[in-house]
């Protein structure tokens, strides 16, 4: 599903523990897409999920399986998704794959496109087999990809096209899960958080400044060094400039970052909260 609204973040943050505080390296993903009869969480059902976990980039486990509703009708948006009543005859009932389903998001993060809408399905149909879904926190690309791109639509497979990325059979769980990782893999290359719960910070809020982003300004401030910004101002691509901070107003909301552009010495006020990497000239060696 590839829903359009910007699902609101949990207020509360990830706990400060695994999976959420681990390299990105060690972290396991769990990406989710799920193909629905209709929009309407109370009434409508789920007709096919794919779960993928990664970790390190490497496929570990993987579900992908269309879903017998319980009238077995696949609902008005048949014209969108392509599933047919015959696809899903056989198919099992969203009860039976519940283990699977527990398996694959246990100790993982949820990675979704407009993650809220999937994870509510989620939910409903956990409830309706008297179960739980524990899933609290997720990292929604839609929301992610705003703070890294300037696009005119973040729609999953749109942005991918603008952003080079091949585009199989849209509204397909298993083909948006591919584009959904190749979206997520560039987010996070951009944003260049070192934890999930990093990004997590950077998609809460768009006022919201990431604390390692505050740290590290603060640290070049007490140095009085210059080093390279990625920005991203609004409606715009993210600029990469050569920048001296002389003071960090965390007083202000969103916090502020103080100092000049290196190569002309105007004196800049960069919102925090749009600054999406901090790198010193030894870490820019590194950077793409």
């Amino acid at each position: 599903m590839t829903g359009k609204q910007s699902p609101r973040e949990p207020r509360l943050p990830p706990p400060e523990e695994p999976p959420w505080t681990l390299p990105w390296n060690e972290a396991p993903l769990a990406f989710v897409d799920l193909e629905m009869t209709g929009l309407k969480v109370a009434s409508d059902r789920v007709l096919q999920v794919c779960i993928e976990r990664v970790v390190a980039g490497e496929l570990v486990d993987q579900l992908l399986s269309f879903v017998r509703p319980p009238d077995g009708q696949v609902g008005p948006h048949q014209a969108i998704h392509g599933i047919s009543v015959s696809d899903v005859a056989e198919a099992p009932a969203f009860e039976e794959l519940i283990p699977r389903i527990d398996t694959l998001l246990d100790g993982a993060i949820f990675v979704a496109h407009a993650a809220r809408h999937d994870l509510e399905f989620l939910r409903a149909e956990y409830a309706r087999a008297e179960g739980a879904c524990t899933c609290s926190h997720y990292l929604d690309t839609l929301a992610l990809s705003r703070r890294a791109f300037s696009a005119p639509s973040h729609r999953l497979h749109t942005l991918a096209t603008r952003l080079g990325i091949e585009v199989g059979r849209a509204h397909r769980a298993d083909s948006d899960v591919a584009v959904l990782r190749q979206l997520f893999e560039r987010t996070v290359g951009t944003l260049r958080a070192t934890t999930p719960r990093e990004l997590w910070a950077l998609q809460a809020s768009r006022r919201v400044a990431s604390p390692h982003i505050l740290e590290q300004a603060k640290q070049a401030a007490s140095d009085g060094k210059a080093v390279w910004l990625n920005y991203r101002p609004s409606s715009r691509s993210v600029q990469r400039f050569r920048f001296h901070v002389t003071a960090v107003r965390t007083d202000l909301d969103p916090p502020v970052v103080l100092g000049y552009l290196q190569h002309t010495r105007g004196r800049r006020q960069l919102r925090a909260d749009r600054i999406v990497r901090i790198e010193s000239d030894d870490d820019s060696q590194n950077a793409p």
